[in-house]
């Protein structure tokens, strides 16, 4: 609609200006330093959805950091979308690899670099001006909802309390949610399923107190020694993941899902090349877009123990840990499998030392039908802005809000995500192109468009 481009053109700078002043604020949920940092975030989001024209928002405390919620009702008639996103962002470390500061946004050959740039700031900041945009043309044609959480970075741990005790509130006629990637402007893509999530970690203690390496080296079990051993027992030989039961409820893709799978473009090359590899991984007869899709994986996220600070230090420690997560496929239970890991570390504790295992968070895989109006939707409006039908692809990443969702609010879910895959999310310097922050401010209203149509 051309009133929206001219509207978008128009305030363009103003909508950059606006998300590099959310990036500047540290909300990283992880870190009780940053405390206040959380609470300041999610006012400046309040203050945001009002300037974009919601009626209403809302700062609501929990038993951890703040929920965001904000509305513009124009007829309650008219169908509901509820827009789902979150404001916190992971911790920026190792901070010496970023190539300027993490909550100090730099603009570099049409990106923007800083954490949380996609991840989720800039992505839930899309349907703020896209809010924005609507309001101001005076084109609504939905009534448009907002759940911006706090907590998604650490699972989420008081969301469902929220959730359950707003029903009223929340109630919509589907959820719309910007945490994924599509494939690239050139072949834009819907993401029909995320992957769900087991997070352990592990404590294996030996002796009561870290050791002279070579007065008791040889003699006395070394945990971080009996830790590698138990983390590389997980895989065999084809990559294959060993826990008894791990994939008893996997359900495998058919050879027609498989195919379509690979129709969507891929180059390893410049998939290696971009990652600085030479070669890539994983469960041996699948390809890799299978390995981060439709397969289950288990993956080592950090391990430490004894001494790592600079020059030597010979000692034999007392503990070693490590944090494990695990990506599920439909089917699976993050329930399930969390206490199949639990009960596999514990299990195969070596003799002189003992293991301690718990549970961080998870959440459950979830899967879009292809056959909805709001898929559809989606569908429709990413081509009215690409010109091309996007691809149905399966992200690799977890939202564990995702059944939450559908089974408090009784909703299903579009994913229409406008990151890449490349953007370094979760790591040091991640990115959000330009390009992709504008395209979603354009294509989120014909979203609202087409399903108030349908």
């Amino acid at each position: 609609m051309q009133v929206w481009a001219d509207y978008q053109k128009a305030n363009k700078e103003r909508f950059l200006e606006e998300l590099l002043e959310l990036l500047r604020i540290p909300s990283v949920s992880a870190r009780s330093e940053h405390k206040g940092d959380m609470t300041a975030c999610a006012e400046a989001v309040k203050s945001r959805l009002l300037q974009a024209g919601a009626d209403t928002a809302v700062v609501y405390s929990t038993d951890g950091h703040p929920i965001v919620y904000g509305e513009k009702i124009i007829d309650p008639a008219k169908p509901t979308v509820l827009v789902y996103g979150h404001y916190d962002v992971q911790p920026a470390d190792p901070l010496e690899l970023w190539h300027s500061g993490p909550f100090d946004p730099v603009i570099k050959d049409g990106k923007i670099f800083a954490r949380g740039s996609c991840d989720d700031k800039g992505q839930f900041y899309m349907h703020v001006k896209a809010l924005e945009t609507m309001v101001s043309t005076g084109t609504m044609v939905t009534n448009i909802k907002f759940c911006i959480e706090g907590e998604e970075e650490v699972g989420s741990p008081n969301l469902a309390k929220f959730v359950h005790s707003h029903k009223d509130l929340l109630k919509a006629d589907v959820i719309l949610i910007s945490d994924t990637a599509m494939i690239s402007l050139d072949t834009p893509s819907i993401d029909i399923g995320v992957r769900g999530l087991s997070y352990i970690e592990v404590e294996v203690t030996g002796p009561n107190r870290d050791l002279h390496s070579g007065v008791y080296g040889g003699a006395v079990a070394n945990p971080i020694t009996m830790l590698a051993k138990m983390i590389a027992s997980c895989h065999d030989e084809n990559n294959h993941i060993t826990i008894p039961g791990f994939y008893d409820d996997v359900i495998v893709a058919t050879a027609a899902e498989r195919k379509a799978m690979a129709a969507a473009p891929f180059d390893e090359e410049e998939y290696k090349k971009d990652l600085g590899i030479s070669t890539v991984w994983g469960e041996n007869n699948y390809t890799t877009n299978e390995r981060t899709g439709i397969r289950p994986t288990l993956e080592l996220n950090g391990i430490w123990g004894g001494y790592t600070g600079e020059g030597a230090k010979t000692v034999l420690p007392s503990k070693a840990f490590a944090k494990i997560s695990a990506r599920l496929v439909p089917a699976q239970s993050a329930e399930k499998i969390t206490k199949k890991l639990l009960d596999y570390f514990t299990s195969i504790a070596p003799a002189g030392v003992t293991v301690k295992a718990s549970e961080h968070h998870g959440g459950e895989p979830y899967m879009t039908p292809i056959d909805s109006k709001a898929y559809k939707a989606a569908a429709k409006a990413i081509k009215a802005t690409f010109g091309k039908d996007p691809v149905p692809v399966r992200g690799g990443g977890s939202i564990p809000i995702c059944s939450l969702f559908e089974k408090e609010l009784g909703v299903k879910i579009v994913f229409m995500g406008f990151g890449l895959d490349s953007d370094n999310l979760h790591s040091p310097n991640e990115k959000f192109d330009l390009a992709n922050f504008y395209k979603g401010i354009e294509t989120i209203p014909y979203f609202h468009q087409f399903f108030a149509e349908m």
